[in-house]
C-alpha cells in the first residue's frame, strides 16, 4: 500500500462519513470548484478551497454565495448577519458540522456560522435531504460539514489581509511546523474590526454593527502509517462582539435606556474536539474512531428594552466501527454516541433554563457493486431526557441507467427540540411581545419537531458541441408531522409560537445546468421554486421571507499560468429572486405598512484576482453591485420605542454598493 493512500485511509477512519468521504476525495479534481460525484449514495456536492476564493468569504455563512444549492439571506436589518437555507428551510434544520462534529446547534444558531473564518476551511459538503444516520437525529433538509485545512498537509504561513468599503477590516494568518513525520500543528489567529458607522439608507440606524472578532485556533494532527493511529486535537477561542442601533446610541450611557434605541450582542466561546482512529493494517476496510467534543458558549445580548443571554455547556461523543461482511461490496457503520447540552438562558427575567441529554446507538448498511447500484439503509434508536425512545430510519440509493448518468432517491426522518428564542433573535429587535400558546410539551411548553424528508435527483455529464456539461434536476418534499410555528401573521404587534394545528409542507424544485462555453470560460445556472406553506391560526401562507422563484448564474474565467505562474481569474455572480411573501403589517400605521408581497429584485457580485506567482496574489471584488436597497428596511425607525418598530422583516440588501480589495500571500 502507498504511504498516501494509507494516510488518506487514516484521516477516513476517523470521520464519520468514513465511506462516502473515501469516495467523494476520489473523485474531487483540482480543476473543479463544485464537484457532485456519480458514485456517492447521497446527493452530495463538494465544495473545494478553489471555489472559496471566488468571493470575499470572510466567514462561512459567506461561503456559499456562488453554490446554487444554499441560499443565502441577511437575517435582519441591523446585525449584518447572513442566514442560510436549504430546500427553502432555514438552517436549524440543517444538521452543520465541522469534521463531522456537530458544531452550529443551540445558542449559536443565530451567528454560529460567522464563528468560521473562510481561510481556516479545506472544503466543505453539502448533502441535500436525508444523509447518515450516525452523526445524529437532529438533521431534517440536509446536511453541511466543513473540512478544515490539515496540519500535516498544510504550508509554512498564510497571510491574508482584507477591506472593504463598509469600514470591515480583517487579517488572517496560519502558522504550521511539520515537528517530524507524524505529528504536525497549525496555529491559525483571524481578527476583524469594523470601527465607523454608515447609515446609507439615512434611517438614522447604522446599516451594519460596529464591533471586532478575535478567533484563535490550535490544531494538531497524529499520523503514524506503521501503527495504523491517527488523531485530531483542536483547541479554539472565539471572542466577538457587536454594536448596533441608532447612530447617537452610546452603550455607556444609553444603555437599557430609552434616549436612544441600541443593542449589543457580546459571544465569548471556548471549544475542544478530538478524534482518535484507528485502521486495522492487514485489513485496510476496518477502522474505528472516537470523537469528543467539548464547548461552552456565553452570549450576552440586549435588544433596545428586550435583554437576552444564553450559556450553553456541551459534550458530545461518537464511537464509530466500520467493516465488511463477507466483502466490499457489503459494508456497514455502527457505534454509540452521546450528547449532553446544559442551557442557563434568560429571557429578560424569565428563567427558561434547562439540561438535555441523549444516548443513541446506530447501525448504517451499505452495497455498492460498483456499477450500477449502491444503496445504504440506516437507522438508530436514541433515548432522550424529554423525549423518551424514539427511532430514526434513513435511506438513500444510487442508480446508474446509462453512463455519466446518476439517480438518487433518499428518504428519511428527522426529529429536534426547537430553541425558539436563540433561533429566531432577530425579532427581540421589534416591538413585538414573544406569546407561547401552548403548555404541555417538553421545551418551552411546545413538542418536538417531527419531519419526514423524501428527495429524488438525476444527474447527466455529456458532451456539447464537444465541450463539457452537465445537468441536474432536484425535487425534495418535507412534510412536518409537528412543527414549533413562528407566527407573523397574527399581528404586527406579536410572534406567536406554537405546535402545528393542520398542515405545514417545503416542496423544493432545482434544475442546475453548467457548460464551458469555450476554454477555461465556465457557465453556472441554476433555477429554483419552492413551495412552502403552514397552516396559522389566521389561515395558510407561504413561508414569510422565502422567495418562491430564484435564478442563479455564475461566470467563471481563467487565463492559463505563464512561466512565471501569473494567472488572471474573473468571476462573475447573479442572483434573481422573485416575489416573498411578508409578515402582516396592516394594521400598522400607513408609513409603517408593507406590502403582502416583496418586489423582486437582483444582487450582481463580481470577483478579479491577479495571481502574480505560487505565493502572492491580490484580489478586487464588489457585492450588490447593481446597488438594489429594501425601500423600508427599519419599520417605525423615527420611533423606536414604539408599537411599530420592527427590524426582523429584511427581504433585500440593506447597504448597498460594497467593494473590497485583499491580498493572499504564502510561504511554502
Amino acid at each position: 500500500m502507498k504511504k498516501t493512500t494509507f494516510f488518506l485511509m487514516l484521516l477516513c477512519c476517523a470521520s464519520v462519513y468514513s465511506q462516502e468521504k473515501l469516495d467523494t476525495v476520489k473523485i474531487v479534481t483540482a480543476n473543479k470548484g463544485l464537484k457532485k460525484s456519480l458514485k456517492t449514495v447521497s446527493n452530495t456536492t463538494v465544495v473545494s478551497g478553489k471555489e472559496l476564493l471566488k468571493a470575499a468569504c470572510c466567514n462561512l455563512a459567506e461561503s456559499f454565495e456562488t453554490n446554487p444549492s444554499i441560499d443565502v439571506n441577511f437575517a435582519d436589518a441591523l446585525t449584518g448577519t447572513k442566514q442560510i437555507k436549504m430546500l427553502g428551510l432555514t438552517s436549524p434544520y440543517l444538521l452543520i458540522t465541522e469534521e463531522n462534529i456537530p458544531s452550529v446547534r443551540g445558542a449559536s444558531q443565530a451567528y454560529g456560522l460567522s464563528f468560521t473564518p473562510g481561510t481556516w476551511v479545506e472544503s466543505i459538503q453539502i448533502t441535500k435531504g436525508a444523509g447518515s444516520v450516525i452523526n445524529g437525529y437532529e438533521s431534517i433538509s440536509g446536511q453541511i460539514n466543513t473540512e478544515l485545512i490539515k496540519p500535516l498537509k498544510d504550508i509554512p504561513f498564510f497571510l491574508n489581509a482584507y477591506g472593504s468599503t463598509d469600514s470591515r477590516y480583517e487579517l488572517n494568518t496560519h502558522f504550521n511546523k511539520k515537528i517530524n513525520s507524524n505529528w504536525a500543528s497549525s496555529l491559525y489567529i483571524h481578527g476583524n474590526t469594523r470601527l465607523v458607522k454608515n447609515d446609507m439608507n439615512q434611517d438614522g440606524f447604522l446599516d451594519n454593527p460596529i464591533g471586532k472578532q478575535l478567533n484563535i485556533v490550535n490544531r494538531w494532527q497524529y499520523a503514524n502509517p506503521t501503527t495504523g493511529w491517527v488523531s485530531f486535537f483542536n483547541l479554539k477561542y472565539m471572542k466577538d462582539e457587536k454594536q448596533t442601533g441608532q447612530l447617537d446610541f452610546d452603550p455607556k450611557r444609553d444603555k437599557l435606556t430609552t434616549n436612544f434605541w441600541g443593542s449589543e450582542i457580546n459571544t465569548t466561546r471556548v471549544d475542544f474536539t478530538s478524534k482518535v482512529g484507528y485502521l486495522w493494517k492487514e485489513m485496510p476496510f476496518q477502522s474505528i474512531g472516537f470523537q469528543n467534543a467539548f464547548s461552552n458558549h456565553n452570549q450576552d445580548s440586549y435588544f433596545g428594552l428586550n435583554q437576552y443571554n444564553i450559556k450553553q455547556q456541551s459534550y458530545y461523543s461518537n464511537l464509530i466501527f466500520n467493516s465488511i461482511i463477507n466483502n466490499t461490496m457489503h459494508k456497514f457503520t455502527t457505534g454509540l454516541n452521546f450528547t449532553y447540552d446544559n442551557y442557563s438562558e434568560f429571557v429578560n427575567t424569565n428563567n427558561v433554563s434547562r439540561i438535555d441529554n441523549s444516548v443513541g446507538t446506530f447501525f448504517e448498511y451499505t452495497y455498492n457493486d460498483n456499477n450500477k447500484l449502491s444503496f445504504s439503509a440506516g437507522g438508530r434508536l436514541d433515548f432522550h431526557n424529554r423525549l423518551g425512545f424514539f427511532a430514526t430510519p434513513r435511506l438513500n440509493i444510487r442508480y446508474n441507467p446509462w453512463e455519466k448518468g446518476v439517480l438518487k432517491l433518499s428518504a428519511g426522518r428527522g426529529k429536534r427540540l426547537a430553541n425558539i428564542y436563540a433561533e429566531n433573535q432577530n425579532l427581540f429587535a421589534s416591538s413585538r411581545v414573544f406569546s407561547i400558546l401552548d403548555s404541555n410539551g417538553k421545551t418551552y411548553g411546545l413538542n418536538p419537531e417531527i419531519a419526514w424528508n423524501y428527495g429524488i435527483s438525476f444527474t447527466q455529464n455529456f458532451l456539447l458541441f464537444d465541450k463539457p456539461a452537465d445537468f441536474t434536476i432536484d425535487l425534495y418534499r418535507t412534510d412536518f408531522q409537528n412543527q414549533a410555528v413562528v407566527d407573523l401573521f397574527q399581528s404586527p404587534q406579536q410572534v406567536l409560537f406554537y405546535n402545528l394545528k393542520g398542515k405545514s409542507f417545503a416542496n423544493s424544485f432545482q434544475l442546475d445546468f453548467n457548460y464551458e462555453l469555450v476554454k477555461h470560460l465556465n457557465l453556472r445556472t441554476a433555477y429554483k421554486y419552492y413551495d412552502i406553506a403552514t397552516d396559522y391560526l389566521s389561515g395558510s401562507f407561504q413561508r414569510p421571507l422565502q422567495a418562491k422563484n430564484r435564478f442563479f448564474g455564475n461566470l467563471e474565467y481563467e487565463t492559463l499560468l505563464n512561466t512565471k505562474r501569473q494567472q488572471w481569474k474573473l468571476d462573475y455572480t447573479i442572483n434573481w429572486l422573485g416575489n416573498q411573501q411578508l409578515p402582516n403589517t396592516k394594521t400598522n400605521t400607513i408609513p409603517d405598512r408593507l406590502p403582502e408581497f416583496a418586489p423582486s429584485f437582483s444582487v450582481m457580485n463580481a470577483q478579479i484576482t491577479r495571481v502574480f506567482s505560487n505565493t502572492f496574489e491580490i484580489y478586487i471584488g464588489g457585492e450588490n453591485i447593481g446597488n438594489y436597497r429594501q425601500e423600508k428596511a427599519i419599520l417605525g425607525s423615527n420611533n423606536p420605542f414604539g408599537s411599530t418598530f420592527d427590524t426582523s422583516i429584511s427581504y433585500a440588501p440593506i447597504f448597498g454598493q460594497m467593494y473590497y480589495a485583499g491580498l493572499r500571500f504564502k510561504i511554502k
